[in-house]
Parts: structure tokens; sequence; C-alpha cells
């Protein structure tokens, strides 16, 4: 190992990111319990924290000795999908042998450090055939800095913890423990605005784990003090892992800007590689974007979802999506059939829906599952809208793993709804195209919407952090109180490889109210060759990117707020000083789109956008 790279004193490891910039120290605290600490630019962004798993009714983080470790470096690039295409994994890797006194157990802890965060997993052997043994639960916890505030999800229901669509908000981190009516246990990614300490170089830090398979996955107890825990829904009755217990990692994701939060790959860095034999064929993993009925009028008749084939090839999408419904109509898989062979004629690809519950067997290697999506292949569909998972418990992760591998194996892809959040996987599975696991744009539908501006403001840098999410976006005839232009806007900041518009493609292609954004809706990708979020940007209140596809850029802005402003983008700096032009839609009222052009001359100055309360702002412009 380097020098720079890790030093090993005795009880004590130090790892040190390849460039300099992140510390993270594990020791052993007077106590004889495994500890850690995080910092950056010599700036604490962890305080010193607990380490240590219990199975089978011992604590193996306490009563333990250090007994050495290597370190190797990780440097690596591999393809990508969403705000960039490729990424890349650099990082010191630490493997340490920690041997448990008591029970003269020796079990491995391992440690990444990158520029851009700190992760930790713990590995216990096992033996193949030995029978399973009971995780009851972790140690694993984070102090994070005094002042500061940290924004997480909240909905104030029993779904809370089910399907992760709470609507995000902040608070002094000091009181993250008191603030939720559903109890201290919080959801990742929590992410930390470390302002309050003047002068910090890192701004911001965000809580979340990666890898999770094989395991339960894993929640937030929020403590007093600051401190975090590891909770997992089985609580007090723990979970049986068979064989090796490998953890997810747990993770801090740390970064001076948004730009940095937005364009991290830390989650998928952690994630392996996929199969080579699994994913020898990739070429059906197809992004791209999806009409969809259910959103204004409900799943319709097959005739009806014909129509919806026809709406997404005039308008140039890749795919519809049949939903709930499909198979009550009289000859739902011959209907399908004749759907998918009428829809590839036009070279639309068909997902279709399917509530999880009735394929969630494991017996017979997940024959239920298999028979359903090999059913779902003949029948000529692209891919599974998968649902009501609604829990994180390890038979739910176990479920979703299996379905994504069988998938894999009969060359489809999955949309996973009413799930917990993405933890990289999606590089492992390429597959799964796009998950929920967020409040979008149906709670509009429902008593407990619709969805407030601040929340659309906030999404690009706190539950996007951690993964692509299918929010299904714009929404003219249902768009609460925002305007019609931020509903558009939303199509440009929010990342889903598979990009499902809510709105009724009817509505798009023939209401002369939505003629002015046409053009450019059409012309929005799925994914993106690169991100760029300008500095303007202020989590809720102000959202601000630039996208870019080929050599076309996107600019889009989302006003959180409920007052009007005026915002000037300097954007020499991303496209130089150079003569580009394009167009631009706006709101001058809340359901009016407009359409204006947009030029810039090499020596014009910034450009200033007015938004409305609650408003957005859509550009697509080409340099010359």
């Amino acid at each position: 190992m380097e020098a720079s790279a890790a030093q090993h004193h005795a009880q004590t490891f130090t790892l040190v990111s390849p460039g300099g910039m992140v510390k993270g120290d594990i020791r052993l605290s007077s106590a004889g319990v495994l500890v850690y600490s995080v910092a950056v630019y010599g700036e604490s962004v962890v305080e010193e924290s607990e380490l240590g798993i219990t199975v089978d009714g011992v604590c193996l983080g306490s009563e333990v000795r250090i007994e050495g470790g290597s370190v190797a470096e990780i440097r690596e690039t591999y393809p990508t999908r969403g705000c960039h295409t490729q990424a890349v994994n650099h990082c010191f890797q630490l493997t340490a042998a920690i041997r448990h006194v008591p029970s003269d157990t020796v079990w491995t802890l391992m440690a990444r450090c990158y520029d851009d965060g700190f992760a930790f997993r713990y590995v216990i052997p096992g033996e193949a055939g030995a029978g399973s043994r009971l995780v009851g639960g972790e140690a694993s916890s984070w102090t994070m800095p005094a002042g500061s505030s940290v924004w997480y999800f909240e909905r104030d229901n029993g779904w809370k913890l089910k399907s992760y669509a709470g609507e995000w908000l902040k608070v002094p981190a000091e009181r993250l423990h008191e603030v939720s009516g559903q109890g201290p246990v919080q959801g990742t990614p929590l992410v930390y605005d470390l302002a309050g300490g003047d002068g910090r170089r890192v701004r911001y830090a965000a809580v979340m784990e990666a890898a999770l398979s094989d395991y339960s996955g894993m929640r937030i107890e929020a403590q007093e003090g600051r401190r975090l825990r590891a909770n997992f829904t089985e609580g007090e009755n723990g979970f049986e892992v068979a064989g090796t217990i490998v953890t997810p990692w747990r993770v801090v994701l740390v970064s001076p800007d948004l730009d940095g939060l937005v364009n991290s790959d830390l989650l998928t860095n952690l994630n392996p590689a996929p199969s080579p034999e699994l994913f020898a064929d990739t070429g059906y993993i197809r992004p791209g974007r999806s009409v969809w009925r259910w959103w204004s009028l409900g799943t319709g008749t097959p005739e009806e979802e014909r129509r919806m084939i026809d709406c997404a090839q005039e308008l140039g999408f890749e795919y519809t999506t049949i939903d709930e419904g499909w198979e009550r109509w009289d000859d739902p898989w011959g209907s399908l059939r004749e759907l998918t062979a009428y829809a590839a004629e036009r070279g639309i690809g068909v997902f279709v829906w399917k509530r999880s519950k009735e394929i969630n067997h494991p017996a017979d290697g997940w024959a239920s599952i298999r028979s359903f999506f090999r059913k779902v292949k003949e029948a000529g569909c692209a891919g599974l809208k998968v649902d009501f998972i609604d829990c994180e418990d390890k038979a739910s992760i176990d479920f979703e793993v299996n379905a994504l591998r069988i998938a894999a194996e009969l060359k489809l892809m999955i949309n996973f709804h009413g799930i917990s959040k993405p933890t990289g996987e999606s590089r492992t599975y390429p597959n799964e195209i796009s998950r929920e696991g967020i409040r979008g744009l149906e709670l509009n539908k429902m008593k407990e919407g619709p969805i407030p501006a601040f929340h659309n403001a906030a999404l690009p840098f706190t539950r996007f952090v951690a993964g692509h999410g299918d929010y299904t976006p714009v929404g003219f005839t249902n768009p609460g109180a925002t305007t019609w232009a931020h509903q558009l806007a939303t199509a440009v900041l929010f990342t889903s490889p598979l990009q499902v518009i809510a709105e009724n493609p009817e509505v798009l292609l023939r209401d002369q109210r939505v003629a002015p954004a046409l053009e450019l809706l059409k012309a929005i990708p799925s994914v993106w060759d690169e991100t760029r979020v300008l500095p303007v940007s202020d989590i809720a209140r102000l959202a601000v990117m630039a996208r870019r596809s080929g050599q076309v850029w996107f600019l889009a802005a989302l006003n959180g707020t409920g007052k009007a402003m005026t915002v000037e983008l300097e954007l020499a700096p991303l496209l130089g000083d150079v003569r580009w032009g394009g167009v631009q839609v706006l709101s001058p009222t809340p359901e009016v789109l407009e359409r204006r052009e947009l030029r810039r001359e090499p020596g014009d100055g910034a450009i200033r956008i007015a938004l409305q309360p609650a408003d957005g702002w859509v550009a697509m412009i080409t340099p010359n």
C-alpha cells in the first residue's frame, strides 16, 4: 500500500482518498469498541461513531482487536446512464481483520475512501450449507456535525417507509429524532447542509446505503445528539442470512456544492459490475420515454391502449406503459400479444404492470416469477412495471433481486413501483431501468396531494442523489399549485432512464395550449451525456440545471417558492463565449405556455429569466 493511502498504528487505521480530500479513521475506543470518524479537508463530517453487527446474539463490534489489514487501490471506469455516460471508480479500499475476543470469531471490516465519500461494510464468514444465522441489527452509526441541518422526507402515515413517497422537508440536525409523527425512524438518503460551520470547504453530506442484496434494507433511527443509527424493518426479531454475511455498504457522500451531489457515482461505484454471463447481451436495455394512460384516464380497453401506441409514435416516444387493469380484459394475453405486435410495427416497446404479491413466492426457485415473466416475454413485451412491494425487509429485497435476475435471463427490463430507495443496484442489474421510491405526480390525484413546488425544487438534490426515480413528470391538466412551465421543467430536471410522462398524450398532441412546448417536449431525452448544476441553485427554493444530449443543451429551472424571482444565468463558463441560439418555453400565467426565441452573441452577458411563484422555465439551445 502507498503511505498516502493508509497508515496503521497498533489499533488504528487511517484511510485517505486518492486526492487527499477525505480521511477516515478507524480505531478502538478506550472501552474496546470499534469506532470511526470522517473528515474532509480536515473538517469533521462524521464525529466519532460506533461500528459493529450483532450475529446470533453476539455484538461483534465490541471486545475486539484489530489484527491488521491491507489496502488496495481501485481504479476503473464503466458506462453509466442518467446524469452522464461514464463513471469513474477511484478509491483506496481497506480490508481489516477484526477478532471478537470472547467468541474468538475473526471477521472482516471493509472500508473505502473516495474523494467524494467514505463507506464501510462487514463480512462475517460462514459456510455454504451450514444453515442460516440471525442478524440482530447493527451498531453502525453516524454522528453529524453541530449546527448542520438535514433534509428528510415526511409522509405522516403508515405508508412513509413502505413507499418512500414523502415530501422533502428541512430541520436542524439536533431535532431530527423528534420531528416526525411516525417516530424517529427515517428513510435514506438523509441530506445534510453543513453550512452552519462558517468557512467550511465541504457544504453537503448524504447518508445512504449501497449494494443492497441478501440483506434487509437499512433505515435510520435518529437519536439525540445528532446521532443516527442503522435500523431494520424486522426490529428485535432480526433476519436470517445463509452462508457468509456480507452487509451492504454504509455510506456518507460529501460534496462542496450541489453539482457534486448530483453528479456523484458513489453508490454505483460501490456495487459489483454486471455479470458477463447474465448481461452478455444488453441490446434490449434501451432508455426512452413512455406514454401512459393511467394518470389521466385510467387503464383503457385494448383499443384505447392501441391509441396510446399511435400517440407514442406521433410523439417520437419509445414506449407505452399498460397499467393495472389489463389482466381483467376478456382475453388479456391474446389482446396483449396483438398490442405488442402492433407496437413493434411502429418501433414502440410495451411495459406491462404486475402486482408483486401475486408472484412473490420463493418456492421452486421463484417459479412464480419465472412463469409470469416468461408469458410476458412470449407476449412480446419489452419490460414490466412491478408494483406494491411496500417493504424493504430481507424477504422483499430477495424478491427484487430475483425479479431482476430472472428478467435479465429473459431479456426484460424492470420498473419497480411501491418500493424503497435505490442503492446503486442498476450497475449490477442494468435492466432496472427505473424505480419509484419517490413522491411523484400520482399524489396530485390523491387526497394527500397535490405536490407543492418546494418538493419538486428539492428533489434533484435529495431523493435523486440516490439514483433514478420514476416520478412520472408533466401533468398539465392536474398541476397542483404550479405553473405549466414548472411541470414541463420536471421532465428535464428529474432523472429516469425510463421517463414515463404522466399527461394524456392526446392533450400533449391536440391541446393548443400545449402547442408552444410540443417541439421541445418531443426532443427531451431520458438520459444525458453531461449534467451541470448552476450555482444559483438552492435546495427547495430554486433548482437550475444545464443538461447536454449530443450537441444540444437543455436548461431548466424550478421556482420552489411562493414568490416571483428574477434569475441571472451566466452561461459563458458552460458553453464558452460563442454564438448560440434556441428556444425557451415559459408561463406568463399559470396555465399558459409561451415559446420565445433565445439568442446570444459573443460578448453578451448573462441571460435573465423571470419566474412567477411556483414557476418553471425550459430552454433548448445549440452552440454554433
